[in-house]
């Protein structure tokens, strides 16, 4: 786990295979996703080496309802009462109503391959297998989006999952863009902006297209849900992104 700052108050955490965000403010902290169910301890962790208290955290947000993004939800929302956000159109996800995720089958045909292979350990490991949703996840609305640390606005991209989204955080000029598209992962053989092997994607052609509604967003620092962030400037890691494809 690695924690840096990445803007005032916004925080990134690298953890073993995805990212989640620790942003605070006078009015408090929310978090952003919160890795994979074996990574729980270490969210506990991020939060308390800022000095914070995981029972105050006034939400998490969800950017969508993959394993490696809600693995500590159910965990707050149990056991602190935290209140659990996501997009309306990602909710029954969320809660374990529906499932968008890519099959044990679609991996297992490329596990011959040595980083596929050594992926789906990990994933084992993370118990992705034994995740527990999050039943009592709430849809957002703009005006509770608000009402919370680092006043996130939320930026609906369809395709990786039916209501992924992007989470602006406008004050900061610093996006969490989830999985919308990534710096790195584990399977792919690049680093820097890319779409992820489209397995991972409920609508591959649909995820790419969307990233084109955060064309005229403003951020100068990019938060993915995998790899490390990039400081530039949104535009142009877009620009490096549609090169590839």
């Amino acid at each position: 786990m690695n924690i840096s700052e990445q803007a005032p108050g916004v925080f990134f955490v690298e953890g073993p295979a995805s990212n989640w965000l620790i942003v605070r403010d006078d009015s408090g902290f929310i978090l952003i996703d919160g890795g994979y169910p074996a990574d729980r301890d270490l969210v506990l962790e991020s939060v308390r080496g800022l000095g914070l208290d995981p029972a105050a955290a006034k939400a998490m947000l969800i950017t969508h309802g993959h394993v490696d993004h809600t693995g500590s939800a159910a965990y707050f929302s149990r056991t602190f009462s935290t209140p659990i956000l996501c997009s309306p159109e990602e909710l029954a996800h969320v809660q374990g109503k529906e499932k968008h995720q890519v099959t044990f089958g679609q991996v297992l045909v490329r596990a011959w391959r040595p980083k596929v292979f050594h992926w789906m350990l990990h994933v084992i490991n993370a118990k992705a297998l034994q995740a527990e949703p999050a039943t009592r996840a709430e849809a957002w609305t703009q005006e509770r989006l608000q009402g919370l640390p680092g006043k996130p606005e939320a930026i609906l991209l369809p395709g990786h999952t039916p209501g992924n989204v992007a989470l602006l955080l406008p004050t900061a000029r610093a996006i969490a863009v989830g999985d919308s598209f990534v710096s790195g992962h584990p399977i792919s053989p690049m680093s820097g902006p890319q779409m992820l092997h489209w397995m991972y994607h409920s609508d591959p052609a649909a995820a790419l297209g969307a990233t084109h509604r955060l064309d005229d967003v403003d951020a100068s620092v990019v938060l993915p849900g995998h790899g490390p962030a990039l400081n530039m400037p949104l535009a142009e890691a877009l620009s490096a992104l549609r090169k590839q494809y």
